[in-house]
């Protein structure tokens, strides 16, 4: 079964991949060689301006200074943002293993948050927003050049590179902290039982060749960014991370999951969460970390920024209480762990959403993400076999994938400004057919590049630990310590 659905899953990432190749073909012979020499609307935190760029360009000479407000939310955000890996999802995740895994769940978390900021650093940043080319960054931000202060001769002190009304360094540090959750949600599929040293090479891989080349799709004027030349389909909003973050981790973490294989004794071993209170507490944290990860994707403390705010609130609300009530219908009793991931899901799906709707179609996302990851994780993960051990892909792949798609459903002008856009305004089908282009990409790129990177690993250094140490726990045999010690 496991080598039957790896092969229909790649099939049906080949027939998407065509698909879209040519579309590429067909799109980037009409691009211009007229590079836009302006640094503010490439680099723009959200597509959310790509309808209005006649508003909001301006000269460069003009261009505003320094604003503190904003720059003290973005800096807010940034902080709330990484607060979701650790503590949020150390706890969610490791409250859901067993626990002889906890403190490999926690570790894997707290060290992504380390690993994963030098490899932003150094040339990470770069690749995802460096230069205007469609398909990569380049040079502009190694080693952080053009984003640290630089002595200015003329001037006779130090210039700071500006973003907009932040500076350069606050817009990276936003953006990092996407780059340090997104591999460590893949971590859930594979949980009590890859190496840690293969996680830490896939990880930096995985960032590297799937995360830059997406986020710079998607975030830096490339082939999936709303309203771009070269843009496929004419783009697909995404304003907080539906393809760049969720599906892309989800899909690959499903990858994972099959490649990897299931843990021991899996179907008939005794495999519940060893600690809901600490899921319990880790989905409340990621709940409140995410108004930094969705509110903070407007760039700036403005209107837009309640609106991705309220939205957020509400769709994580609709998705508690609607896993929460299919539960209650099916099983005769909610649960703690349904309600917690009735929330995230409800959070997933509203991500690429929350610039671009209005909250009474939030709460219609969230309740839907919360039915339909409900039965992901509970029926067509039984009925499909594969072991994705903390439901990785049942939650951020499929909520992100049903997310991106309503998106072209519900995304209004009531909050974009301009002509009506969304389906349900009478917008057309153009920006739906632009949103599931930018899923099967993403779905494309994510399967074929995680399973090639996967075997590659396997190859060079191995993905699984022994089955004695699998049977030991991780906690000892990858790291030597224990998380409970009663004596």
């Amino acid at each position: 079964m496991r080598t039957y659905f790896l092969r229909g899953l790649l099939a049906c990432a080949l027939v998407g991949l065509i698909a879209t190749q040519f579309l590429v073909t067909s799109v980037v012979a009409q691009t211009t060689t007229e590079a836009s020499p302006e640094v503010s609307e490439p680099r723009e935190v959200v597509p959310v301006e790509a309808g209005n760029t006649n508003e909001v360009e301006v000269p460069e000479e003009e261009a505003p200074g320094l604003d503190s407000g904003d720059n003290a939310w973005m800096l807010t955000s940034s902080a709330l943002v990484l607060f979701m890996t650790a503590p949020g999802l150390a706890m969610f995740y490791s409250g859901l293993v067993r626990k002889k895994n906890v403190l490999g769940v926690m570790m894997q978390c707290l060290f992504l948050m380390g690993l994963m900021t030098v490899v932003w650093s150094l040339w990470g940043y770069t690749l995802s927003f460096g230069g205007d080319h469609p398909y990569i960054g380049n040079m502009e931000f190694l080693f952080m050049e053009n984003v640290q202060p630089a002595y200015d001769a003329e001037l006779g002190e130090p210039v700071t590179p500006m973003h907009g009304t932040i500076p350069e360094y606050t817009f990276m540090l936003f953006q990092g902290m996407f780059f340090i959750i997104t591999p460590a949600l893949i971590c859930g599929a594979f949980a009590e039982r890859m190496k840690f040293s293969a996680m830490a090479v896939f990880s930096i891989l995985w960032g590297t060749l799937v995360y830059c080349p997406l986020c710079h799709w998607v975030w830096d004027g490339g082939i999936l960014a709303y309203g771009e030349p070269s843009s496929l389909a004419g783009g697909a909003l995404d304003f907080a991370g539906g393809t760049v973050v969720h599906i892309s981790s989800g899909i690959s973490a499903l990858v994972c999951a099959i490649f990897v294989g299931k843990r021991l004794g899996y179907g008939h071993d005794d495999m519940r969460p060893h600690n809901l209170t600490y899921t319990t507490l880790g989905a409340a944290m990621l709940w409140v970390g995410w108004f930094g990860f969705n509110a903070g994707s407007a760039g700036a403390a403005d209107a837009l920024a309640s609106n991705a705010f309220a939205v957020t609130h509400f769709s994580a609300a609709a998705g508690a209480v609607a896993w929460a009530l299919m539960e209650w219908i099916q099983r005769g009793k909610p649960s703690v762990l349904g309600c917690a991931s009735g929330a995230v899901a409800g959070l997933v799906c509203i991500t690429p959403a929350a610039g671009f709707v209005l909250p009474m179609p939030a709460l219609a996302m969230g309740a839907a993400a919360g039915i339909v990851c409900y039965y992901t994780c509970t029926v067509l993960k039984q009925q499909m076999g594969y072991d994705d051990s903390l439901d990785a892909f049942g939650v951020h792949g499929v909520g992100g994938t049903l997310g991106a798609v309503l998106t072209g459903v519900f995304a209004t002008r009531n909050v974009m400004g301009g002509e009506p856009i969304g389906l349900y305004e009478g917008g057309g089908v153009s920006l739906l057919i632009g949103q599931v282009v930018a899923v099967l990409v993403t779905v494309a790129f994510s399967v074929f590049a995680t399973a090639f990177l996967l075997k590659l690993i396997d190859v060079l250094i191995g993905l699984r630990v022994t089955q004695e140490s699998e049977i030991r726990g991780l906690d000892i045999s990858e790291h030597g310590e224990e998380g409970y010690i009663f004596s």
